[in-house]
């Protein structure tokens, strides 16, 4: 039994494909088109599920949309009518984006799926999931228990913002949930927003900011805006945003509260800045916390699964691990919305269905195969690429690839690392990736600065073999996703001086914390995957080799792209971002370029290349 999920038409378009219950193949639409967020229909990543299975649409059994548009106009006009007349903005704003197409999307995707396959009814073949079901199978199904509390936190899906839930073999049972306005996903945005960032790209800027500040304004957030219940529940005062009734994110009230307009993308970031980023990520962590211990208290279980938007908070994730109410967390790679065509195609198949469920497999006993589902290319494919594209390379094995690699590594020089198949979510996993000495303490501000291009405050990750995890940081459980934060060990810490401890905000960046500084966020702690040999054998090789150089199990891993783009998908991507930038080597499958054999002329300018994210 083959079932196809598709999310789109919102943000993180993606297509998701399984065969009687494995994953076969999952991708987001913005690796092909190269668009940031690309919210349309996914063509390519539909088109890319189909040819990894070796099956057409006609040979797909049931093809599945991961939320339900109806419902979501529903809310539309109950909110309008809410709080009329003050929602007519909005509404007015809204419902050409829904007469234009939205209200109507089972017949938009009718048609899209029609030119695929013609000769099929998708009038009956063509099935719709609820949004937060998604995002629980999504974060249930794949995960290595046999039971578990699963939790969805988000912006909004039709009506639910959070819901709770339990899942056992084939089956999840959605207790209860918290509806739209009040919205965990919506507040963090709402600060997103207001510290100048974009709402659904940049909350992450904001959880990498927080620990330049204090979260002096945490009682604030929780006086005025939020109400927290017992049962972890909450409530949020409309009358400090905008997004029920207007065009923005808050209302003026919010910025009287906070003491001024939001800031705008060019201006300088503050202090004030850096503590209203700790603020609201102090009051994330509260809340969440909230939610889980309730839940640990009410149903006993030992064992918890996370998925929507929210649940990409790192940070947050591993403050619930070391709270310590549940034996084993585990996190869906992709939990924002691309996640929910695989959560949509997994509902199908076991809730519709009745398919059985085998719970293990993989890194961690997951059934994710460490996220590697998208594309991959073979060595000659590669090289007749790169040919095409200008570029000078040379072949090597697979054991002179990775002592080069090792080599250029210690001598402080960035790698890209383009391996096997695509990472799918919004984090590279050392499929494709660029690669650092972490025990630079130049290498996070060259990466930031020379090579992203981005923000100097914003941190880089560790790759750590799994092995070694818990003798360079606080974790005593797998993180092959990189969705868990833990302190870098204190054996490896470098004690500050007395002056740098008075140091505050950016002031504290270049200060080295640790033997890792190039991953020692300014708080010591550190956004950790580990790397495990079944599931990514050569980037594991590549650590294993840096170590017997370097006593150092780590590696500095960062996304294959600069601000504002999509991670490269195929090897012109890689080599348009490789001589774009200041990476110095290129690994392309057994394939190795240096900056200094390429054609000048063909050096691109990349840094405005992409809108910033």
């Amino acid at each position: 039994m083959r079932v196809l999920g598709i999310s789109a038409y919102y943000h993180d378009s993606a297509a998701a494909l399984i065969d009687d219950g494995r994953i076969v193949a999952a991708a987001q639409e913005e690796r092909f088109t190269r668009k940031k967020h690309d919210a349309g229909f996914p063509h390519h990543a539909v088109q890319y599920c189909l040819a990894e299975s070796g099956a057409g649409l006609d040979r797909v059994d049931r093809v599945v949309f991961y939320d339900h548009h109806g419902a979501k106009f529903q809310r539309l006009l109950a909110t309008y009518l809410a709080f009329a007349p003050r929602g007519f903005t909005s509404f007015e704003a809204a419902l050409p984006m829904w007469l234009g197409g939205r209200l109507f999307q089972k017949r938009v995707l009718v048609k899209e799926l029609s030119q695929l396959a013609p000769r099929r009814d998708w009038n009956h073949d063509l099935l719709f999931a609820k949004h937060h079901e998604s995002h629980a199978a999504s974060a249930f199904y794949p995960s290595p228990f046999e039971e578990a509390v699963v939790l969805v936190m988000d912006g909004v899906g039709e009506w639910a913002t959070t819901s709770l839930g339990i899942g056992r073999g084939n089956a999840i049972d959605i207790i209860r949930e918290i509806r739209f306005p009040h919205s965990l996903g919506l507040l963090y945005s709402a600060f997103t927003y207001y510290l100048g960032f974009k709402v659904n790209s940049g909350e992450y800027k904001v959880m990498g900011l927080a620990p330049y500040g204090t979260p002096r304004f945490k009682e604030t957030i929780f006086g005025r805006l939020l109400k927290v219940k017992p049962d972890g529940s909450f409530w949020m005062d409309q009358s400090y945003f905008d997004y029920c009734t207007g065009l923005s994110m808050i209302s003026e009230r919010f910025c009287e509260l906070f003491g001024g307009p939001p800031r705008r993308a060019d201006e300088p970031l503050t202090q004030r800045h850096m503590d209203l980023a700790a603020s609201i990520q102090a009051v994330c962590e509260e809340v969440v916390l909230g939610l889980t211990r309730a839940a640990a208290n009410e149903f006993g279980l030992d064992h918890l699964c996370l998925a929507g938007g929210v649940a990409l908070n790192c940070v947050a994730n591993g403050k619930v691990l070391r709270d310590n109410r549940f034996k084993r967390i585990w996190v869906q790679p992709a939990a924002g919305d691309a996640g929910g065509a695989l959560g949509a195609a997994l509902a199908v198949h076991h809730q519709l269905l009745g398919a059985p469920r085998r719970a293990g497999g993989g890194s961690g006993g997951d059934a994710m195969q460490g996220a590697y589902l998208g594309p991959a290319f073979n060595d000659p494919d590669i090289a007749a690429r790169l040919d095409a594209a200008g570029g000078r390379f040379r072949s090597l094995d697979d054991a002179d690839l990775i002592e080069t690699c090792v080599e250029d590594l210690c001598m402080g020089k960035a790698v890209g690392w383009f391996q096997g198949r695509m990472e799918f979510g919004p984090r590279a996993l050392g499929a494709r990736s660029i690669l650092g000495d972490p025990r630079s303490p130049t290498m996070q501000s060259n990466l930031n600065l020379k090579v992203k291009y981005r923000e100097s405050f914003r941190p880089f990750a560790p790759a750590v073999l799994e092995e070694d995890v818990g003798q360079w940081f606080d974790l005593n459980d797998s993180s092959p996703y990189m969705l868990l934060v833990a302190a870098v060990a204190e054996r490896h810490h470098i004690p500050m001086t007395m002056k740098q401890e008075q140091l505050f905000g950016i002031e504290k960046l270049n200060v080295p914390r640790s033997s890792i500084p190039a991953v020692t966020h300014v708080d010591y702690s550190a956004r950790v995957q580990t790397v495990h040999a079944d599931t990514n054998p050569r980037f594991h090789r590549l650590i294993t080799r840096f170590k017997e150089r370097t006593e150092c199990p780590v590696l500095v891993n960062t996304s294959f792209n600069v601000r504002g783009e999509p991670i490269v998908g195929t090897p012109e991507d890689a080599f348009r971002c490789f001589m774009g930038t200041e990476i110095e080597t290129l690994a392309i499958g057994n394939l190795l370029l240096r900056k200094e054999d390429q054609d000048p002329a063909l050096r691109v300018n990349t840094r405005d290349l992409y809108e910033p994210d």
